[in-house]
């Protein structure tokens, strides 16, 4: 197994890895550059877009475009002409809101969820959202800190959400009925007190294990369906926010991070990492299909 740093010139707050199986290229975002970037390991080459905005999570489209999910609502942005198409903000309500974490089903629907910038305040502000691909919106799930964590089982019928809050960190687990988008049976899956780091970005792999970044932990988890723990990888930082399986295997880890940190010098924070020689393999992320 090796573990590379392949973009060192460090983001903010890397998060929301997405890899595109049709240009070989991993999308990812640093939510408070603000900027979307690109990178091609063919090349070593990352671009990057400025947002007007904090950016926390994406999904792509079929016509190359990517859905946004910022401070202020949805948006789609071209990278080949740079422009931004501003949808609608289902919390223009709360302008202490951002949305974060997010992820699309086997159908398409776009799953992301809000959280509160800054300090906390006495109750959880963050919900779950679900945007269908006619663009209609709806809250599912409310009563979240830090709405993280969001992956779906290879099958599509498990779906996996997480809140990073100190108090909370859990992982739970949802029976998901594809055909309707509505998630039932919500139990915990993994209760991380205990742990080294807290659970952020969450993915799924082919064999249908779930993945969490270890935030201020410096470990990636994978865990069985059962929600049981059979693998740790250690990171060069402390702080891995999410990853994304790419490369044409669909075969390399990819590892976002965040820079700012507390404690001892983490001089690789908020770079981008690349790891090979798992031999584990992950799936394609459905495209946003609106």
């Amino acid at each position: 197994m090796n573990v590379e740093c392949v973009v060192a010139d460090p983001a903010k707050l890397g998060e929301s890895p997405m890899w595109s199986v049709a240009e070989q290229k991993l999308y990812w975002v640093d939510i408070d550059g603000p900027a979307l970037h690109r990178f091609d390991p063919a090349t070593g080459r990352d671009t990057h877009w400025p947002m007007p905005e904090e950016v926390g999570s994406i999904a792509l489209r079929r016509d190359g475009s990517v859905l946004l999910g910022l401070r202020n609502g949805f948006a789609f942005f071209d990278p080949a002409s740079s422009q931004m198409t501003r949808l609608f903000d289902p919390e223009a309500d709360k302008p202490g809101n951002r949305f974060n974490d997010a992820t699309t089903d086997s159908v398409g629907r776009f799953w992301a969820g809000t959280m509160r910038m800054g300090t906390p305040g006495d109750q959880p502000e963050g919900t779950l959202y679900r945007l269908d691909p006619d663009l209609s919106c709806r809250p599912v799930i409310d009563g979240l800190w830090t709405t993280n964590g969001l992956a779906f089982s290879p099958d599509g019928r498990t779906m996996y959400l997480s809140d990073s809050n100190a108090k909370v960190r859990t992982i739970w687990a949802f029976d998901y009925d594809p055909d309707t988008g509505v998630p039932a049976n919500r139990r915990v899956f993994v209760d991380t007190h205990g742990m080294t780091g807290r659970p952020d970005g969450g993915a799924c792999d082919a064999d249908g294990c779930y993945w969490m970044a270890g935030i201020h932990g410096g470990e990636l988890f994978r865990f069985t369906p059962e929600g049981v723990l059979d693998m740790t990888i250690k990171v060069p930082c402390r702080t891995p926010t999410k990853i994304a399986f790419g490369g044409r295997g669909l075969d390399v880890i990819y590892v976002t991070s965040l820079q700012k940190s507390s404690g001892e010098p983490d001089p690789l924070a908020g770079c981008l990492f690349a790891i090979t020689g798992t031999g584990i393999t992950g799936m394609e992320i459905p495209l946003f299909a609106g």
